[in-house]
């Protein structure tokens, strides 16, 4: 019998610091009785809400990374809008652009406190790097787009965490060098392994696209 979990679109931020230097990137832990990925340290990210789609982007993402998102059933918006909510609610870090139309909005449920900084998601500042879709037999599955993020576009202080709210504990810059020793899932260790080698400007063309959707896993670029 097929696996009958229904396959949520959700997205993902990675967000890198000192990519020059000492790369880092922001990490947290999920609490122990999550129902996914209990105990595990991730990157901040989760699923699409409807009203992610109502949110305007202060600019538009880059064509060909709208392009590869339209490859799926969220509007490339949307994900974008989705995983800066996501990184502003897991770890109080503004990802966005001063923009008059964010005081014109009636906020949508999860947005009132990031529209009243005056800000609205800025689609050029994520860099569409990665796809995974959850395995069957999880307990929950997603559609995962992961978004890689300079820390120095960041509207706020990267070590600034007190607005976050409390999905992920112990947030931390962890550096790429020892990321790995911590207990993380295994696509956020292929995905780590895939930043690696961007850094090195070592990686393949195209986003890599872990595709479980169907019996047989299949690994591809988009």
């Amino acid at each position: 019998m097929s696996d009958q979990t229904p396959i949520r679109d959700a997205a993902t931020v990675i967000v890198l610091r000192d990519a020059q230097t000492v790369p880092r990137v922001l990490m947290g832990q999920r609490g122990k009785t999550a129902a996914f990925m209990p105990s595990k340290f991730v990157f901040p990210g989760g699923a699409v809400d409807r009203a992610d789609a109502d949110i305007p982007l202060a600019r538009p993402a880059a064509p060909e990374d709208a392009a590869r998102l339209a490859d799926g059933t969220a509007h490339p918006s949307a994900l974008i809008t989705s995983a800066v909510r996501e990184l502003w609610e897991e770890t109080g870090l503004l990802l966005g652009r001063a923009d008059a139309r964010a005081a014109t909005l009636t906020p949508p449920m999860g947005w009132a406190r990031y529209l009243a900084t005056g800000h609205l998601p800025d689609g050029a500042a994520l860099n569409y790097v990665f796809r995974a879709i959850t395995p069957p037999g999880r307990p929950r599955r997603f559609d995962a787009r992961f978004f890689l993020v300079d820390a120095a576009g960041l509207s706020s202080d990267p070590d600034d965490f007190s607005g976050a709210e409390d999905e992920l504990s112990h947030l931390q810059w962890v550096p790429l060098a020892e990321a790995r020793s911590f207990d993380m899932p295994f696509i956020t260790e292929v995905v780590l392994a895939e930043l690696s080698a961007r850094i090195r400007g070592e990686a393949a063309p195209g986003v890599p696209f872990f595709d479980n959707s169907g019996p047989v896993s299949q690994f591809r670029r988009l």
